[in-house]
């Protein structure tokens, strides 16, 4: 086989396979917006609740960690009745129960949401800011419109006495971008 016809035959598998691939992400982020869909519409997700999820030809991953053993477990389920769902990996972690822990979660949502600032996410069906206590130590996580809005909540986060706050939220911008450098 000559050299150029090597190349038209390697050009041709990959035209041949972008297609597929395509399909393939199109299908993947699909199933992960259905899953997403069901983990936000279970009636025990709170703020206080954070879960992810990945899908690879149907095989989802999740992982966060929630208040009690049995989100875990229903979330679960919810996840593996998805369409195109195969396989479900639980990785989800369940929180140590701790009182010190459950007041500085309600303190810390009240400061947050009763802030005129984060009215607007207050007022949501699923408020899109989570705040995971976990021995004391503070983790915000979700989707925020600004820099600022991200400034703000881990400021008001840790005024209570928390051993530590970790502030992952991210801006819709940066969250667009990572969706886009995950392939969907």
């Amino acid at each position: 086989m000559s050299a150029k016809h090597h190349i038209i035959v390697i050009a041709a598998v990959a035209m041949l396979a972008t297609p597929a691939f395509a399909e393939s992400n199109r299908k993947n982020l699909q199933v992960f917006n259905d899953i997403a869909d069901q983990v936000n519409r279970y009636v025990h997700f709170t703020i206080f609740d954070d879960v992810s999820a990945s899908v690879e030809d149907g095989i989802v991953t999740l992982t966060g960690k929630v208040t009690m053993p049995y989100k875990k477990t229903e979330i679960e389920k919810r996840v593996a009745k998805v369409d195109g769902v195969r396989e479900v990996h639980n990785r989800i972690e369940v929180l140590p129960v701790s009182s010190f822990d459950d007041e500085l979660r309600l303190r810390i949502a009240r400061n947050i949401y009763n802030n005129p600032s984060f009215w607007q996410y207050a007022a949501m069906a699923n408020p899109p800011i989570h705040i995971i206590v976990e021995r004391g130590r503070v983790t915000l996580t979700g989707v925020v419109n600004s820099d600022v809005e991200k400034m703000m909540a881990r400021s008001l986060a840790g005024t209570f006495g928390a051993f530590s706050v970790k502030n992952e939220l991210r801006t819709e911008a940066e969250a667009r971008a990572m969706i886009e450098r995950s392939g969907y």
